[in-house]
C-alpha cells in the first residue's frame, strides 16, 4: 500500500488514496485553517477599500423548524458523479494511544497533563476504539451508502518520535483500513495531520513555531508514501510553515510519483460565513476583511502565491514574506479545494482603544465577530454546540466566492455537522437527532442554491461519521452520524440522519448490526 502524505494548526492535511496494497495511489488531498490567539492592542491607520455594500443577512428564525415533504433533498438533485461521505479524525476516534509502538501526540500530553482543561475530564486514549473497530465504521459508511470516508493519520503513529524509523504496526493499520474500504467501494480521503503533531517535536523545538516542521513534515510525507505492503507573530509564523509544508508535499507527490489522470492535489480549509452587522459601508468593508483573514488566510497563497492584500497592509512586518521560489511552489499547489463549514457570524467594524480587549481579528482585520445582529436577531438558530449558528445561507454564499473570486475551482465540503449535547430536553433519545437531520438537509440544499448558480462543488461529508472525542468538551457533544454507546463496549447504532442518508443514497436494507465488539481496550482513560 502507499500511503501519500503531505497538513493543520486548526488545519488538517488531506490525501486520498484510491489504490489498494501494491497498486498505485491517487487523489491526494491536503488541508489547512487557522489558529487564532490574543495580540495586545496598538494603533495604526487603517486603509479602507471601497466595495460594494451588501445587505445584511435576513434571520432564519430562532428555533429549529423541520423542513416540508417538498424541501428535502434528493439524490437526484446532484449528478451521479457528486459524492456523498462522512469524516473523522485519528485521536478523536481511534484510541490506542500508546499500543503497537505509537508515541505520543501533542494532545496526548495535553489532556494528561491538564485533565481539568476537557470539560468532562476525559482524553483520546480510547475514543471510539476505531483502531480495533474500524471495519464496524467501514460497515456504517456502507450501510448508509457513503461513497468516500475522510479519516486521518496519525503522525505519531507512523513515527513515534516524529522523524527517524517507520513504526511498520502504524502503516499496517491504515493499510487495513484502507483496503477495507476499497473492498466496499468507499473512496479513502486522508487527513494526514489534523492536529495531533509528534510531542517529540512539540518538546525538541515547538511544532510548527519552527521551519524545521517544514522539512520533517516533508519527510513523513515521503515516508507515508513509500510502499510497505499490503506571540504577536506565533499565529502567523505557525500558519506560514503550514503553507510551506504543503506547498513542499505536494512538489514531493508531482516530481516523484508523476501524479496524473484524475489524481488531484488540493487543500481544505476551515471557513466560517459572514454577513454586515448592519447595513453600513464600515461593516461591509468589515465583512471582507473577516473572510480575508478567516479563508483568504490559507487559501489566497495557494491561489496566487501570498496573502491577502488586507492582511499584507494592516499585519505589516509581522506577517512573514514569502520567497518567489516559495510563491510559486504555493500558487501552483491546489488543483481542488475543500471547506469545513459549520456557522456563519455578522462582522462588525470596531476601532482600538486602551479599553477594548483585542483578538486576532480585532487587533488586525477591525472586525468584531458577532451572533447577533443590529436588529437583535441572531444569524440563525443556536444549536446544541455552543459555537454553531444554523445559516445555510452562509454556505452557499462562500461557495460563490470561491466561484467569483478564485476562479471557480473545483471545490468539496469536507466538514459540515452540528452535535448533540447532554441535557438537550428537546432530543432525549440519543439515537433521534433531528436536529442533526435538518441542519444536513439544509445545508446540501444549500450546496445545491450554490451549483445552481455556477459554483463547481463535487462533493459534501458529514462531519462526523461517529459520536468522537470532541477536543476540549471530551464526549458531551456528540457529532456523530452513528452514535457509540460507551457503557456498552463502544458499540455502533445508526441514528435518525444515518437511516435518511441509507434511504437518500438508495441502500435497501441499512443492517448495521449492534453485537459487542471483543477486541480488549488496552488503554484505559488516564486521570493525572
Amino acid at each position: 500500500m502507499a500511503l501519500l502524505a503531505a497538513a493543520t494548526l486548526n488545519p488538517t492535511t488531506h490525501l486520498s488514496l484510491r489504490s489498494r496494497a501494491g497498486r498505485n495511489s491517487e487523489n491526494l488531498w491536503l488541508r489547512s485553517a487557522a489558529s487564532s490567539q490574543k495580540s495586545k492592542g496598538r494603533f495604526c491607520n487603517l486603509t479602507i477599500r471601497a466595495g460594494t455594500p451588501s445587505k445584511p443577512a435576513e434571520p432564519i428564525g430562532p428555533v429549529f423548524t423541520k423542513l416540508k415533504p417538498w424541501q428535502i433533498p434528493k439524490r437526484d438533485w446532484f449528478d451521479k458523479d457528486f459524492l456523498f461521505g462522512a469524516s473523522t479524525s485519528a485521536y478523536q476516534i481511534e484510541g490506542a494511544w500508546n499500543e503497537d509502538g505509537k508515541g505520543p501526540s501533542t494532545w496526548d500530553h495535553f489532556c494528561h497533563t491538564y485533565p481539568e482543561r476537557i470539560s468532562d475530564m476525559t482524553n483520546g486514549d480510547v475514543a471510539a476504539n476505531s483502531y480495533h473497530l474500524y471495519e464496524e465504521d467501514v460497515k456504517a459508511l456502507k450501510d448508509m451508502g457513503m461513497k468516500v470516508y475522510r479519516f486521518s493519520i496519525s503522525w505519531s503513529r507512523i513515527l513515534p518520535d516524529g522523524t527517524g524509523k517507520v513504526n511498520q504496526a502504524g502503516i499496517d493499520y491504515y493499510n487495513k483500513l484502507i483496503n477495507s474500504l476499497i473492498d466496499n467501494d468507499i473512496v479513502p480521503y486522508v487527513t494526514i495531520w489534523h492536529w495531533d503533531t509528534p510531542q517529540a517535536l512539540e518538546d525538541k523545538y515547538g511544532g510548527f513555531l519552527n521551519r524545521q516542521i517544514v522539512d520533517d513534515y516533508k519527510q513523513f510525507a515521503e515516508d507515508c508514501a513509500v510502499p510497505e505492503g499490503d506571540s504577536l507573530r506565533e499565529p502567523y509564523t505557525a500558519g506560514h510553515h503550514i503553507l510551506l509544508a504543503h506547498a513542499e508535499a505536494v512538489q514531493l507527490f508531482k516530481a516523484r510519483y508523476n501524479m496524473h489522470g484524475d489524481s488531484k492535489i488540493g487543500m481544505a480549509f476551515d471557513v466560517m460565513g459572514y454577513e454586515p452587522y448592519q447595513d453600513s459601508f464600515l461593516d461591509d468593508q468589515a465583512r471582507e476583511r473577516s473572510i480575508d483573514y478567516n479563508m483568504g488566510w490559507f487559501l489566497e497563497p495557494v491561489v496566487r502565491g501570498d496573502y491577502p492584500f488586507s492582511m499584507r497592509s494592516l499585519i505589516g512586518d509581522r506577517l512573514p514574506m514569502f520567497t518567489k521560489e516559495e510563491q510559486e511552489k504555493l500558487a501552483s499547489s491546489c488543483d481542488i479545494m475543500g471547506l469545513n463549514y459549520y456557522t456563519s457570524r455578522f462582522s462588525k467594524h470596531v476601532d482600538m482603544s486602551p479599553d477594548f480587549t483585542p483578538t486576532l481579528n480585532t487587533d488586525d482585520a477591525y472586525a468584531s465577530s458577532e451572533t447577533t445582529g443590529s436588529d437583535g436577531n441572531d444569524i440563525g438558530p443556536i444549536t446544541g454546540t455552543y459555537w454553531i449558528y444554523m445559516y445555510p445561507k452562509g454556505l452557499t454564499d462562500l461557495l460563490l466566492i470561491m466561484k467569483e473570486k478564485y476562479g471557480n475551482p473545483p471545490v468539496f465540503i469536507t466538514e459540515n455537522g452540528i452535535a448533540d449535547v447532554e441535557g438537550d430536553e428537546s432530543m432525549p433519545d440519543p439515537l433521534d437527532d433531528w436536529k442533526r437531520l435538518d441542519y444536513l438537509q439544509r445545508h446540501i440544499s444549500a450546496v445545491k442554491d450554490a451549483i445552481d448558480q455556477g459554483a463547481d462543488v463535487r462533493g459534501h461529508f458529514t462531519w462526523g461519521l461517529i459520536d468522537n472525542f470532541e477536543w476540549s468538551l471530551g464526549y458531551s457533544s456528540r457529532f456523530g452520524l452513528v452514535y457509540i454507546d460507551k457503557n456498552d463496549g463502544n458499540k455502533r447504532k445508526l441514528k435518525k440522519s444515518a437511516k435518511w442518508f441509507s434511504k437518500f443514497n438508495s441502500v435497501p436494507k441499512p443492517l448495521l448490526k449492534t453485537t459487542n465488539n471483543n477486541a480488549t481496550m488496552t488503554a484505559a482513560s488516564v486521570s493525572v
